[in-house]
């Protein structure tokens, strides 16, 4: 089963495409069902993972590492139940702590903090007041 989040001409629509059956695709969209006839059947994926045999190493026998500088681990800060942003306590920029209270989340008719998971700067903002969400969303990119 997969979700999608949606806008067209400004109207959101939550798509779940749950089951696909050769050529027919069962989906939902907003909560209503429908069957989808898809013009080719939908390609089926390889479930064969390959591994390599042993890790790389060097002449010597040492293990291969990588001497390149990471780059900035980003991540979300993801809804943990469906809702309505109410507030949005942190702007593109602002550094924030773990803990720190990022978002307001109607949910259920109670209103949830929804707090940074790690230290960092905010790199993106995926969600405006009043949006709906639903639950894994990210809502904020941290940096």
């Amino acid at each position: 089963m997969k979700e999608y989040k949606y806008k067209i001409n400004g109207n959101p629509y939550n798509v779940v495409i749950k089951e696909v059956e050769g050529n027919l695709a069962h989906v939902e969209v907003n909560g209503t069902p429908y069957k989808v006839e898809l013009e080719t059947p939908a390609p089926v994926a390889a479930k064969k993972i390959t591994r390599p045999a042993a890790p790389p190493k060097t002449q010597s026998g040492a293990p291969v590492v990588s001497s390149a500088p990471k780059a900035a681990k980003k991540d979300g800060v993801k809804s943990p139940l469906p809702g309505v942003i109410l507030d949005i306590k942190v702007k593109e920029g602002d550094e924030v702590k773990k803990g720190q209270t990022v978002i307001i989340l109607e949910a259920m008719k109670m209103e949830n903090n929804i707090n940074a998971h790690r230290d960092g700067k905010v790199a993106s903002i995926n969600v405006k007041s009043g949006d709906s969400v639903l639950e894994g969303a990210d809502l904020i990119i941290i940096e």
